[in-house]
């Protein structure tokens, strides 16, 4: 079965840059999916960042491009996530998930994983 998992720091100081990898096992990082960043938190609850496609081509969300690069190494089945200038508004569960080419971005988000908790504070 496809599973995605995060991994990285779990403490990021202000003004750094978040570095996160999704890890996809028991598949493959595939042409018929957005492979794709979200995050939570209690003030902004659901927050669609950004995606990459097999291609390597990204969508960013538009309030977060200035600060978000995603890449992927589809040798290695991963795709992480850069965010740079980072402040405490940043705080959130990060979570990787997939989601398909046909559906409309952020609105069929098929394959999460677990999440991981990234706190920005000095």
């Amino acid at each position: 079965q496809v599973q995605l998992q995060e991994s990285g720091p779990g403490l990021v100081k202000p003004s750094q840059t978040l570095s996160l990898t999704c890890t996809v096992s028991g598949g493959s990082i595939t042409a018929n999916s957005y492979w794709t960043w979200i995050r939570q938190s209690p003030g902004k609850g659901l927050e669609w960042i950004g995606c990459i496609a097999y291609s390597a081509t990204t969508v960013y969300s538009p309030s977060l491009k200035s600060r978000t690069s995603i890449s992927r190494d589809t040798s290695k089945n991963r795709f992480t996530l850069q965010l740079s200038s980072v402040t405490p508004e940043d705080t959130a569960m990060y979570y990787c998930v997939r989601e398909p080419l046909v559906a409309p971005l952020g609105r069929a988000l098929e394959l999460w994983g677990q999440g991981t908790l990234v706190t920005v504070s000095s």
